[in-house]
């Protein structure tokens, strides 16, 4: 923590460890029919379903954005698309880009109230591997850098085929992965084929 809090301001509020660095990498994501995945050699992961939302013109200068619209509508768009709730999520992967999405997605997305992610977070209890709701499971952009969103599902998928290893939560059936901070942003719940 004093590492932390001792570090170089970038833009106040934000420190050098709230801020994710560009990265090389790449990952791969594999859209087939159902049928046709169920025969290959790893299990099939599915999309229960997506959320995405534009509502305004895209502009990276967004100076008195919050919640709206980065991740509410968004996190709605998915929620209307299922039968699941945010209780039946098991692992989310959510976009830390800066260390403020990361709350702005715990809020929107249902796993705490508006205005309640700090406490939410306090202690780390609640986002612990068996915590209420397992968070950026391998450690999130802010410590394996920016993959715009890719490392994250590829994260979920780890989970949900229970291939973490020492960061496997256990049983998870459900997880959630967002990209994105501010426009444009989206989210996928993503689910076993059990």
């Amino acid at each position: 923590m004093d590492d932390y809090l001792s570090a170089r301001m970038i833009t106040t509020p934000f420190g050098l460890y709230d801020c994710d660095v560009p990265c090389d990498g790449a990952v791969a994501v594999i859209v087939s029919a159902v049928d046709a995945a169920r025969d290959l050699p790893k299990p099939p992961i599915l999309f229960e379903a997506v959320g995405t939302q534009i509502i305004e013109r895209l502009d990276w200068d967004q100076t008195t954005l919050t919640h709206e619209p980065q991740v509410l509508g968004q996190s709605a768009h998915m929620w209307s698309r299922t039968s699941l709730r945010p209780s039946d999520v098991d692992v989310a992967e959510l976009y830390d880009g800066f260390s403020f999405n990361c709350l702005s997605w715990l809020e929107g997305l249902g796993f705490c109230g508006i205005g309640e992610a700090k406490d939410f977070l306090d202690g780390g209890h609640n986002i612990a591997r068996d915590g209420v709701i397992p968070l950026n499971t391998h450690g999130g952009q802010l410590s394996h850098g920016r993959t715009h969103g890719m490392g994250l599902i590829h994260e979920a998928v780890t989970q949900l085929r229970g291939e973490a290893g020492e960061r496997q939560v256990a049983d998870a059936k459900v997880a959630v992965a967002s990209s994105g901070g501010l426009t444009p942003s989206g989210v996928l719940l993503m689910r076993r084929d059990d």
